[in-house]
């Protein structure tokens, strides 16, 4: 498909298209013949006019949709280059979109995040997004910041009558909603982050006792070669899988054990910095053989760095491992039959994944940018909070409340400057 957007759309249109009914009915699709300089068809296509205000970006909007086949959608580009049209910027459809009204800068992101999502629900969270899901959590914090600033701006109105109109208790009980909002919409980020980029979990263990497999069964694909052979796996392999929606980034390691083999001993040194990287570590012990020296080792060294689960592999056989009795987050599996990987996946979701508070489940945000901004709002509104109960004068308590509300407006575009709608905009894809 290709798009055209602004005043003189269907004018250039009309030059690339010979319409097969009575005219350019908005937001109706109409079969036309695609036309060659000569004025010769060439294809068959559906064209779809949008007027304005009723489109994408808010112009005259006109989609051009043909058999795809690369030199005609070549030809279309060329022609309507011809025509007086130019080709968009990355982002431009978009950007014109939040220039006109159409959406705010929030939701302009989330168009984004959208067409770079891996999962489904990632999707599912961007769509929600661009429907303005976050902005309308931000809208009556904002509403409230500013009813508290207009009390305020009326009692130094009024000064001179000697009228105390925002008393000190009242100024605390209209602070502490819109602290508290901002504050939990912060916080939401620890959620967000990992729906936008996803955690990785990194599979240790010694030689053998089915890393390769169990990552196979949690990527459910082959990825990773699997003999019988201890050492098959020599480097860290990875590939992105998905938990409940969340991008998970598999690292399949090297087996762990003292070696003298050069390539080998490279291996288990990028299997612990991938340890240390990650953030969550998978240790696969083998339950139809002993514990080793290198198991026990191995458990302590994860233990000491934090999230840990551990997957007693082989359970389909008969059990000769003896188990720490003070080991925790033991999870019984069978790579080779798959009983128990859906109960280790839902642990490993459990432990890389925060919890959602209440009203968060379509409200948290997922750009870094946005925390940053919420985060510098509550700072103002906490130095606010300290001017009022140090009785400062309201002017100065003022300049606080007005620096937080900068910071929310430049979430959804209201004072975002042009070099940072050019960085925003600049990420996207041309022809979005």
């Amino acid at each position: 498909m290709v798009r055209l957007s602004g005043p003189e759309a269907r004018e250039v249109a009309g030059r690339l298209v010979r319409l097969a009914g009575p005219g350019w009915e908005p937001r109706r699709a109409a079969f036309a013949e695609l036309l060659d300089e000569g004025g010769q068809p060439i294809d068959r296509v559906v064209v779809t006019y949008f007027a304005r205000p009723r489109s994408y970006t808010a112009e005259d909007v006109v989609e051009i949709a043909c058999h795809g086949s690369p030199v005609v959608l070549r030809h279309i580009v060329e022609r309507a280059l011809g025509c007086g049209a130019r080709l968009a910027n990355p982002g431009e459809f978009t950007l014109r979109a939040f220039l006109n009204g159409r959406i705010d800068l929030a939701q302009a992101e989330a168009v984004r995040d959208l067409i770079e999502s891996t999962t489904l629900y990632q999707a599912r969270v961007a769509a929600q997004q661009a429907d303005g899901a976050a902005s309308r959590r931000l809208g009556p914090l904002k509403a409230q910041l500013t009813d508290l600033i207009a009390l305020l701006e009326a009692g130094i109105d009024f000064a001179e009558d000697d009228v105390s109109v925002a008393p000190d208790a009242e100024l605390l009980n209209r602070w502490e909603p819109v602290a508290g909002g901002v504050r939990e919409l912060a916080e939401s980020f620890r959620f967000g982050k990992l729906v936008a980029g996803g955690f990785t979990l990194a599979i240790l263990g010694r030689p053998n006792v089915g890393k390769s497999s169990l990552f196979n069964r949690l990527l459910e694909q082959e990825r990773a070669i699997v003999t019988e052979i201890p050492g098959t796996t020599r480097d860290v392999v990875s590939e992105v899988a998905s938990i409940r929606g969340i991008p998970v980034k598999l690292f399949d390691t090297a087996g762990i054990r003292p070696t003298t083999d050069r390539i080998e001993s490279i291996g288990v040194q990028k299997s612990y910095e991938a340890l240390a990287d990650s953030d969550l570590t998978l240790v696969v012990l083998d339950l139809s053989q002993p514990l080793e020296a290198m198991d026990h080792e191995l458990l302590e060294r994860t233990q000491a760095l934090g999230k840990r689960l551990v997957a007693a592999n082989k359970c389909d056989l008969p059990a000769v491992a003896q188990l720490p009795a003070a080991l925790e987050g033991v999870w019984r599996v069978s790579a080779a039959t798959g009983e128990g990987i859906e109960r280790l996946r839902q642990a490993a979701y459990e432990a890389a994944v925060p919890r959602l508070g209440a009203g968060q489940e379509t409200g948290f945000i997922t750009s870094l940018r946005h925390e940053q901004l919420l985060r510098q709002a509550l700072d103002h509104l906490e130095r606010a909070r300290a001017a009022i109960a140090a009785r400062h004068p309201h002017e100065m308590l003022l300049l606080e409340l007005y620096s937080a509300l900068r910071a929310l407006d430049a979430i959804t575009g209201a004072t975002t400057a042009d070099d940072i709608l050019d960085k925003i905009f600049s990420t996207f894809c041309i022809g979005k």
